[in-house]
């Protein structure tokens, strides 16, 4: 996260970030490292879960067409968030480079003004190529075995959410910008905003309202793609009107190439890239699992994830905090409070993880009524499997929360090529091997799909956390 004052006002960090990170003026201490992640991660998570409610509105809205349209955007989606997250990870280090540039403070306007204009770069390029790779998508589907009539809406569905793709990359780099300036609540408002338009984008698009043509699925797709556009938009007018935001000048010299720092874009962002291909793939293969087991499972695997994946916002979003704040004092070189903002962030998620798990044990019934009929006899099969997800669920959450966090406090330490090869291992050797074995194999079916996805976390869990308290002897922290 003097000689002259018109040298101060070139080389320092600007106000919002010396407010953002006040405990750093002071001695350190647990009790202001914990307080500086909360400031900065509560706002994050905030808008995680905000930007998981459009995907929920979107479950909502196409279960009222029923179970075949709702196994079809699944499908779909699948594809979609696989090749989105992967890009935004790739751009996503720009996270860890703005926050050393503004630890280290020397010429800090420009050094984050460059590495925010070539990420963006960075997203237009890669956003259309992503589009471009969609179009494989229901080949790609077909030669995985899933039903022909399914595969068919689903495909048709993906032709149309793929274009949200270059504007949602575009939308989470001017994000990371926002926050770590110091302004993550900025991010929560833009994305409460793009809860409603999806909403609205929802009723209007695939009921006919307004005027507009009923589109079924098809308007679920459009209106995703409406929301990706209306958030970048609202992004670029929060920073042009706010005026510590606009003195980084963002468009100032866009045609400029910074190609060293693009360079250092890809150094760091690529393995971030293929740790979520790693990590959404496992669970992409799970939702082609499940379509092979049966339409059934496929419907529950799908609310059950959305509902892990709801609570998996806030360790994503403690992560995210995670990543500022270490790459903060990584640029700053003060190793100790890079062990500080770890630990901070570590006790966090543990306490909001007893929380989440709870909820999924105790009332699984009253979570998945915000997403389906529990009182529709053609439910009870969905409902019975969903439970039983949920339970697992609830088992992993400590371990998915670790993972999460302390894959972004090593990001702030620019490390991400041992975790990817981590990732690699612990999710596609015994994640996907034993979700393969039990699921297909085995009368477990569904269940067994879900305990490989529990044991790839576990272990993936398990070695980036001891990677972490190795960081020094490893030669992760500067000297």
């Amino acid at each position: 996260m003097l000689q002259s004052r018109r040298i101060a006002f070139a080389a320092m960090p600007p106000a919002p970030i010396r407010a953002g990170f006040m405990s750093d003026k002071h001695p350190s201490s647990w009790r202001a490292e914990l307080g500086a992640t909360l400031r900065l991660a509560a706002p994050l998570v905030l808008a995680n879960l905000l930007w998981m409610a459009i995907g929920t509105t979107d479950v909502i809205f196409v279960a009222l067409l029923g179970q075949e349209p709702l196994a079809a955007s699944s499908l779909a989606v699948t594809q979609y968030m696989l090749i989105s997250w992967a890009l935004t990870g790739l751009t996503g280090a720009v996270a860890p480079l703005v926050a050393a540039e503004l630890g280290r403070g020397r010429h800090a306007v420009r050094e984050v003004r460059r590495s925010v204009r070539m990420a963006i770069w960075l997203a237009i390029g890669t956003g259309l190529a992503g589009v471009a790779l969609c179009g494989w998508g229901e080949a790609f589907m077909r030669l995985t075995g899933q039903d022909p009539q399914i595969t068919v809406r689903a495909g048709s569905f993906l032709s149309i959410i793929r274009w949200a793709i270059p504007a949602m990359v575009i939308a989470t780099v001017q994000r990371t910008f926002v926050a770590a300036l110091g302004k993550p609540f900025l991010a929560t408002l833009i994305t409460a905003v793009a809860v409603v338009v999806n909403a609205v984008g929802n009723w209007a698009f695939i009921f006919g309202h307004w005027g507009f043509p009923a589109l079924g699925l098809e308007g679920s797709a459009v209106a995703s793609v409406v929301t990706s556009y209306a958030t970048v938009a609202a992004y670029a007018l929060v920073i042009a009107r706010d005026r510590r935001l606009s003195r980084y000048r963002l468009l100032g010299n866009w045609w400029r190439p910074e190609w060293q720092r693009l360079r250092e874009l890809l150094r760091i962002g690529l393995p971030i890239a293929c740790i979520i291909v790693a990590e959404g793939g496992f669970f992409s293969s799970a939702a082609y699992l499940m379509g092979r087991i049966g339409a059934a499972e496929l419907a529950a695997h799908t609310v059950a994830l959305q509902i892990a994946a709801l609570a998996f916002q806030v360790p994503f979003g403690v992560g995210q905090a995670a990543t500022i704040r270490v790459g903060y004092h990584f640029g700053a070189a003060d190793r100790n409070r890079i062990r500080m903002a770890g630990k901070a962030a570590l006790w966090t998620v543990f306490a909001f993880s007893f929380v989440g798990a709870g909820i999924m044990w105790v009332f699984p019934r009253q979570v998945l009524s915000l997403y389906v009929d529990l009182a529709d006899p053609a439910n009870a099969r969905m409902i019975a499997l969903a439970i039983q997800y949920l339970a697992v669920a609830a088992l992993f959450q400590m371990f998915d929360g670790i993972q999460a966090v302390v894959a972004g406090a090593l990001r702030g330490l620019q490390d991400t090529r041992m975790p990817l090869a981590i990732a690699l291992f612990g999710y596609w050797l015994p994640g996907f091997g034993l979700s393969l074995g039990l699921g297909l194999f085995t009368p477990m079916g569904g269940l067994g799909v879900w305990i490989g996805l529990a044991a790839g976390l576990i272990v993936v869990a398990i070695l980036l956390i001891w990677r972490w308290h190795r960081r020094e002897a490893l030669g992760l922290i500067p000297v």
